[in-house]
C-alpha cells in the first residue's frame, strides 16, 4: 500500500475531523493510486463528503485523468494548485 503525503494527510485530518475518520479516508486514497496528484484529486473533489470520495476514487480507478479533469488538477499548473490547497511539500 502506498502511503499519503504529510501535507496530504494534514487536508484529510482538516476535512474529516472525527475519531479515526481520517486514517479511514487516507488508507482508502492511499490504495486507489500511489501519485500524491490523484491522491489529492480525491481529498480535494471529496470536500469532506465521504459519498464524493467514493465517487472520486471509482473515477480513479477507471480512468485517474478524468478525475484529474474534475478536480482541476490535469493544467501544467497543477504544482502551484496543490501547493495553494496543502501547503509547500516537503521537497519545495
Amino acid at each position: 500500500m502506498t502511503e499519503t503525503t504529510p501535507r496530504l494527510l494534514r487536508r484529510i485530518r482538516v476535512d474529516f475531523p472525527d475519531p479515526g475518520s481520517a486514517e479511514e479516508i487516507a488508507r482508502l486514497v492511499a490504495d486507489a493510486h500511489e501519485s500524491e496528484r490523484v491522491q489529492a484529486a480525491i481529498v480535494l473533489w471529496g470536500r469532506g463528503n465521504l459519498a464524493r470520495i467514493r465517487d472520486a476514487r471509482a473515477l480513479a480507478t477507471q480512468d485517474w485523468r478524468d478525475l484529474l479533469v474534475r478536480a482541476d488538477l490535469a493544467d501544467a499548473d497543477w504544482h502551484d494548485k496543490l501547493d495553494a490547497q496543502l501547503g509547500q511539500s516537503e521537497g519545495s
